[in-house]
């Protein structure tokens, strides 16, 4: 079996750090720009022994580097969004079928098959720019849905509401996933008694909006939609996988992603559960990019599975987790 199927076969501990122990000697072999940052730290194959000795590369290489596994050509390029002039991450993809792979398996472990779903996507200011890699995702899950309501939309939530409260109605099991301040702009101008119907906000006000802390958000949207609990999804750019939340602000991770909050006062320690610092992400469905990725999102550790993102170090743009305030 590849290293590829079985990075998505992982279904314990042990195999998640000998497969996590492999990946890091692949990208330490292949990826140059990692491999100088694990140098630079005396970091090699032949003295790290655990997955809390693998070096985390600081995300802000994907915005300054190419960050890419080998000398082939990437097959897309995703970028984080960004105001004018500013530097945005680029996670160079080799192969989208890992990609697919990553974000299917991991919706269906969460939520079950799309075809079992209308799905409604509201993501504005993701569909004005190119290059999205939850645009990527989201235009994959609506074909997976087959269904013909099930579709993007801009700025016409009218339409969209009117849509929404029909499909509810006629007791279709829906999902509406859409950026923060989006669906504030839907319960300000509309009011809802959902009974079918998940709401998944993606995070972020990108500029249109005050920040609001991740409690206040999900009070004002589930009394705007009646509905008992507000999903989120966690994911960036520099990701190929997301965590999931049902509700309340704690996510789940998928078998083959961790995360581990390293101490803000040094970067190479790590924190127990349920101690806030500094969340680094494995993702090893980023095995042609970087699985090992020091965000720049404050959070803790709640078991094995489960975490909360708490706020951000600093402004930059991370797409899918809530731009919180602290």
């Amino acid at each position: 079996m590849s290293l590829e199927d079985r990075i998505f076969s992982i279904n314990n501990e042990i195999d998640f750090e000998n497969i996590s122990l492999e990946v890091f000697e692949y990208q330490f072999n292949h990826n140059l720009v990692y491999q100088d940052f694990c140098t630079y730290l005396k970091k090699t194959p032949k003295n790290v022994r655990s997955l809390f000795e693998i070096p985390f590369l600081p995300i802000e290489f994907f915005k300054s580097h190419r960050v890419f596994c080998g000398q082939d050509s990437e097959q897309q390029i995703f970028t984080s969004s960004g105001t004018t002039g500013m530097l945005t991450s680029k996670h160079y993809v080799k192969k989208l079928s890992v990609y697919e792979k990553s974000f299917r398996k991991g919706f269906e472990l969460f939520y079950g098959n799309p075809s079992e779903y209308v799905i409604l996507a509201l993501l504005p200011s993701y569909l004005e720019r190119t290059g999205s890699s939850l645009i990527y995702m989201v235009e994959d899950l609506i074909q997976q849905s087959n269904n013909p309501n099930s579709g993007f939309y801009l700025n016409e939530l009218q339409s969209l509401a009117n849509l929404l409260k029909a499909l509810d109605e006629a007791g279709k099991k829906i999902l509406l996933i859409g950026v923060s301040f989006a669906l504030l702009d839907m319960v300000e101008k509309h009011s809802f008694s959902l009974k079918n119907t998940i709401i998944m906000e993606t995070g972020g006000m990108k500029g249109r909006r005050k920040e609001l802390i991740r409690e206040e958000l999900h009070h004002i949207l589930c009394n705007g939609f009646g509905v008992q609990a507000i999903h989120s999804e966690y994911g960036m750019t520099e990701l190929l996988s997301q965590g999931y939340s049902y509700g309340n602000g704690i996510f789940k991770t998928v078998p083959w992603m961790k995360i581990l909050i390293r101490d803000t006062n040094d970067a190479l320690s790590f924190q127990p559960n349920k101690k806030t610092g500094g969340i680094n992400v494995i993702d090893l469905a980023n095995l042609q990019s970087c699985s090992f990725i020091a965000t720049q999102d404050l959070g803790r550790r709640l078991s094995d599975t489960d975490f909360e993102v708490l706020g951000r170090f600093d402004n930059s743009d991370i797409r899918g987790c809530n731009l919180l305030v602290l």
